[in-house]
């Protein structure tokens, strides 16, 4: 049997379209003129940027407001002072530097933190970072995107951003798993099965857990430098089609073309949205809060034990020289593999310490937790989605990583900050 080319199976569809579909009378909407106006490139680009500039806006403002108007208040004005009067020990002992604060020096003498981010306890920066920041920004993200999914809309954004997403041998299908990516990297490594190749499941899981910051994490970024996160999501977004377009030279396989149903626009139900909302809720109340509280206590005890100066001093070449950040940075590195959000946290801690003496260092330090190693729900995940081709994921980020975080620090020198 001849095989068929891919516009002589268009042809067929084609036909068989013209001899079994009939068309009654339509009566054209405005609704059905917006919905045409997204997909057309003319004026589907600028209507994309203004919904996902009004997405950032919304999700940056609305989550920052509730951290800082009340978060930030009742953890570090209520929360912490009652953990250091009550909690047995003092900083330096082992159980009150895990649980409550590890204190820094004053004068020679360790003392207590005046803040949550800098205690580093599984009871003050695990709790504050998942439910003071992660929370509001994951419960901020989901509402928006489930709107935004349930109008109609994101289908429509996939039709416009097919041809893009072909230089990168993904199609508009894979615009979903990146901005779920934006919101948790495992759902959106679980939502590459939408993607009908072995070889678009591959590039789309190694470009999300690389490139794609989650929405906690990009919460705690808008906390600590948020004059500096849309430089860092910009320049993670040009190494996400860079690297993109690089592995779909490499990778064997095919990109075949997408087939999309698009519905008309709707204004979303409030129920559909409310068990969505939850749904998506909980699954991050289940996982993410009892992984933020093990990372903390697992960096707490590698930070204590010594580990954390060990593996510094073992490293110390790759992040200063090729890096260009200090060699502490190996804590939040660590800690970045079990909740990324929580390292950004301690990064703002190593700041404030002085250790993090620049603004260069800590935006390449933010860089730098945000490509090195999914974190460790995502790390499962891409594993079981992932099967045998698990190792070429994983040796793909390697090589991103240190090509993309020296180019970074390469560009500090060119500008004469580095």
């Amino acid at each position: 049997m001849k095989k068929l080319t891919l516009e002589q199976k268009w042809d067929i569809i084609d036909k068989i379209v013209r001899k079994t579909v009939s068309y009654g009378i339509y009566q054209h909407t405005i609704k059905d003129a917006i919905g045409e106006l997204a997909v057309k490139p003319l004026t589907g680009i600028p209507i994309a940027i203004a919904v996902l500039y009004g997405f950032w806006s919304l999700f940056t403002s609305i989550s920052s407001f509730i951290t800082d108007g009340f978060m930030v208040k009742i953890f570090d004005g209520y929360w912490l002072p009652w953990l250091q009067k009550n909690f047995p020990g003092k900083p330096g002992d082992w159980l009150y530097s895990l649980m409550v604060d590890v204190g820094h020096k004053e004068n020679g003498i360790l003392v207590n933190s005046d803040n949550c981010l800098e205690a580093f306890g599984v009871l003050t920066s695990g709790l504050f970072v998942s439910i003071g920041i992660v929370l509001p920004a994951i419960f901020v993200f989901y509402l928006i995107i489930t709107i935004l999914e349930d109008s109609g809309y994101l289908p429509r954004l996939a039709v416009l951003l097919d041809n893009i997403m072909h230089k990168i041998g993904l199609h508009g299908y894979a615009i979903i798993p990146t901005i779920l990516g934006f919101g948790c990297n495992v759902p959106a490594v679980h939502a590459t099965r939408i993607l009908e190749t072995k070889k678009q499941r591959i590039l789309m899981m190694t470009l999300v857990s690389i490139f794609i910051p989650c929405g906690s994490q990009l919460s705690v970024m808008q906390n600590v430098i948020p004059e500096y996160t849309g430089v860092i999501v910009l320049y993670l977004l040009f190494g996400y089609f860079t690297f993109g377009y690089i592995l779909n030279k490499i990778i064997p396989g095919k990109s075949p073309e997408m087939l999309i149903d698009i519905p008309e626009l709707m204004v979303p139900s409030l129920r559909n949205v409310s068990k969505k909302l939850w749904i998506r809720m909980s699954s991050f109340l289940i996982s993410g809060i009892p992984l933020v509280m093990l990372g903390s206590l697992l960096v707490g005890v590698l930070y204590l034990s010594g580990v954390i100066d060990f593996l510094g001093k073992l490293l110390e070449p790759i992040f200063t020289i090729w890096f260009g950040v200090p060699k502490e940075t190996s804590a939040p590195l660590i800690a970045a593999f079990l909740r990324k959000d929580l390292a950004v946290a301690q990064l703002k801690g190593l700041a404030d310490a002085g250790i993090i003496k620049n603004i260069y260092q800590m935006v390449s330090s933010v860089v730098l937790v945000s490509l090195y190693f999914p974190c460790l729900a995502t790390f499962i995940m891409i594993l079981k989605e992932s099967g045998r081709d698990f190792i070429k994921i994983i040796l793909a980020l390697f090589v991103a990583v240190f090509i993309y975080g020296g180019l970074l620090h390469l560009i500090w020198i060119l500008m004469g900050v580095g």
